[in-house]
């Protein structure tokens, strides 16, 4: 990418926007050597780190990483055997420290949102920790650089000499500051000369004071002495003070002489921290100007939807749809000046270049961008901050190295194309580069003020029309960008509302030439039918929101039913297992008591039978329709008219019989196998008779398996009805887990 492009789309001023965002010196120094790539996959590879980043900003407030140095010199240094400054150290220890704190925290981050973070995972992956050598040198040497008290035993035993010997002369500087003596200083304090402890004596009492004169004021009236009596002390002082700094020389040329085996791995976790810094900063800009990740278009199409040019106040910014490739290759923008051509054309370029580096672009979701070898611009600057003036020569030089480097990886942005000559002449010279640059396939929009352009932009092949739309009632451009629409002269219009003659406007109207009007009328008419489009797409949008909102509603109710549904069905489940469990103790204890009976060798009796069949007609009520909570609001089978002959369902029993005859009261003598018994018309159903269905099947079926689970009981105690034994059966906990199967299995 030529840097000419870079400076006239003012690609360093979004790069200063994103600096304030970055921490570290390495991230710095990447953000400064950012250039668009041209590599469709490195070009994805950088957007997919910039999402990344995105995301831990989303889920985390981004990636907290401090201020840290550059320290590529240090580890130099390191290599070739130099001690570090504490203050060089202090910085290395920043970024061992952070080293750990990052890694840990992308760590944390993939376990808890299970997102194995594919774009940044290489980096932190790459971080190496050093515990050990991290916590020495965070122990030595503290924040500003200097040697701690804890770096050594022998430096802190030091350091207690020097703080009490200190101590020691203070208080014997105090005789002399606060006692008799203070008549003869110029000030009762101490103070220091040569790194002694002195005080201020005026000269005339220098015979007062033994000790050694280290200084004098500029007057010669104050010498500054050390007492006699603090000599030794001063002495010790400064022997102590000179082993502290071979002490603290020793300890930094051992941390540093640590370092040098690590020193790669230190430098790398630098370069590390900082591209992660400068993906961060990247993601911390992207959501200041509220921007998206954009797609890459493998056929090179872009499609900008409503894209802003982040150097404007994102929120007076007025956002455009700027789409070029998909149906067409050029576009030329006609209209007045001040309507925003221009800030339109250097959006599409800086927008793309921003893109290409990786970055997310103030537009909406599902945004499409090319990728160009180059692109090109030859655009008057005096829309830029510098606000330079260009001339016709100066802009044919431009366009002549243009068309020199030109080719079908390009974009080429031409603002007022062919203007500063003869109208004629500089429309001819616009329709001739147009073409050029269009036969080497490459991409181009070209802002003008040419009425024959618009024609041209008609009639030619992968071209389209487009035009600033202008505010005829304020007289105010709305900066609209309008694809398709050729732009509309209005300045009769204009004169005409600002108040100029109605004649004069008359007769520039008849002198005005029959195409050119005819031209301007198609144009209104084009605006008019798009706004009315418009107006129809924003109710059918306004529909379809309804539309949704509808059906989302239906969705969460229907929801509902299914779970309510599911939630029955559960309770359902629950209060049949309850019942089979309870029936079945119950059962138990009667075929167990029957049983007894038999091996005691006891006469069973009619009225034991029967009481024994009454206990389990007694159970049988638990899961009927009219007693169960879950299951009561089954409804009852309609019966026909039960003939004799007919073949019935004994409902308790789950068994089919035979109607033998018809009692009183509704009920009706049964032959079921060797069983005779009469039973009542609601507990018998004609064969033939249609199972329930609907929404309460399911409670019926549990209800049926309920009460058919006491079939193998039930045939047992009717063995002892007819023959008084007990009948030989299959395992009956076999038979239970059995049952109990098929109670469940119908929810």
């Amino acid at each position: 990418m030529n840097n000419k492009i870079l400076n006239t789309l003012e690609y360093a001023t979004v790069k200063d926007q994103i600096k304030p965002y970055l921490s570290t010196e390495n991230g710095i120094k990447e953000l400064n050597q950012l250039h668009p790539t041209s590599d469709k996959s490195l070009m994805e590879t950088w957007l997919a780190e910039t999402a990344d980043a995105a995301k831990v900003l989303r889920w985390e407030g981004g990636l907290s990483i401090p201020k840290l140095a550059d320290v590529s010199e240090n580890m130099k240094r390191v290599k070739i055997d130099a001690a570090l400054s504490g203050t060089e150290l202090a910085q290395v220890g920043r970024v061992l420290f952070t080293t750990g704190q990052v890694r840990l925290f992308f760590e944390n981050l993939v376990a808890d949102r299970d997102d194995p973070m594919t774009a940044l995972a290489p980096y932190y992956q790459r971080l190496v920790t050093m515990p050990d050598v991290t916590k020495q040198i965070n122990v030595s040497i503290d924040g500003d650089g200097r040697v701690t008290d804890e770096a050594s035993p022998e430096l802190h035993r030091t350091r207690q000499g020097i703080a009490s010997t200190e101590n020691n002369i203070r208080q014997k500087m105090q005789d002399y500051t606060r006692g008799k003596s203070t008549q003869y200083l110029s000030d009762a304090i101490v103070t220091m000369r040569n790194d002694r402890y002195v005080i201020p004596v005026k000269a005339e009492y220098r015979s007062k004071f033994g000790g050694v004169v280290h200084d004098q004021s500029q007057t010669g009236q104050t010498l500054y002495i050390e007492p006699a009596d603090v000599v030794d002390m001063n002495n010790r002082l400064r022997e102590l003070i000179v082993k502290e700094h071979h002490q603290e020389a020793q300890i930094l040329q051992d941390l540093s002489a640590m370092l040098k085996p690590v020193a790669d791995d230190v430098l790398s976790n630098a370069t590390v921290l900082g591209h992660l810094d400068f993906v961060n900063g990247k993601a911390r800009y992207a959501v200041s100007i509220r921007a998206t990740e954009p797609e890459v278009s493998a056929a090179n199409d872009v499609r900008l939807l409503q894209a802003r040019h982040p150097l404007l106040d994102q929120q007076k910014a007025v956002p455009n749809d700027i789409i070029i490739g998909e149906d067409y290759q050029s576009i030329i923008i006609t209209g007045p000046n001040t309507g925003g051509k221009t800030i339109t054309l250097k959006t599409l370029g800086l927008l793309q270049l921003m893109a290409q580096s990786g970055m997310f672009l103030p537009t909406d979701e599902h945004t499409t961008v090319g990728v160009f070898e180059d692109i090109f611009a030859d655009i008057g600057d005096e829309q830029s901050i510098e606000q330079s003036l260009s001339t016709f020569s100066s802009h044919m030089v431009n366009i002549v190295d243009i068309l020199d480097k030109v080719n079908e990886h390009s974009l080429v942005l031409f603002d007022e194309l062919g203007a500063g000559t003869d109208p004629q002449e500089g429309a001819a010279l616009a329709m001739a580069i147009l073409d050029a640059v269009g036969e080497t396939g490459a991409y181009s929009v070209a802002t003008t003020h040419y009425p024959e352009l618009k024609v041209y932009g008609f009639n030619r092949v992968d071209t389209i029309n487009a035009s600033m739309e202008f505010d005829i009632d304020s007289l105010k451009p709305t900066y609209k960008f309008l694809l398709g629409i050729p732009g509309q002269s209005n300045a009769l219009e204009i004169s005409k509302r600002l108040g100029l003659p109605q004649n004069i406007v008359d007769n520039a109207a008849n002198m005005a030439t029959d195409e050119s009007q005819e031209l301007n009328d198609m144009i209104a008419d084009l605006v008019e039918r798009r706004n009315a489009v418009l107006d129809q797409q924003v109710q059918l949008s306004n529909q379809i929101l309804e539309n949704r909102k509808v059906k989302n509603e239906y969705d969460q109710k229907l929801e509902k039913l299914d779970n309510e549904k599911a939630r029955t069905i559960e309770e359902a489940k629950k209060e049949a297992n309850h019942i089979v469990a309870d029936s079945k103790k119950k059962a138990d204890r009667i075929i167990s008591d029957l049983r007894k009976m038999q091996r005691d060798g006891v006469q069973v009796k009619e009225n034991k039978l029967m009481d024994a069949k009454g206990e389990l007609n007694a159970m049988e009520q638990k899961p009927s329709a009219e007693n169960n909570r879950i299951l009561k609001k089954a409804k009852k089978a309609k019966h026909d008219d039960i003939q004799v002959g007919d073949t019935v369902l004994v409902n308790e029993y789950g068994q089919q019989g035979t109607v033998l005859r018809k009692l009183k009261n509704d009920q009706y003598e049964i032959q079921m196998g060797i069983l005779k018994m009469v039973l009542a018309e609601d507990e018998i159903t004609r064969q033939d008779q249609p199972t329930s269905t609907g929404s309460g099947a399911a409670k019926q079926k549990v209800n049926k398996s309920a009460r058919n689970m006491f079939q193998p009981i039930r045939l047992k105690i009717a063995c002892m009805l007819q023959q008084s034994w007990i009948c030989v059966v299959s395992d009956t906990m076999l038979q239970w887990v059995n049952w109990i199967a098929l109670l469940i299995k119908p929810c």
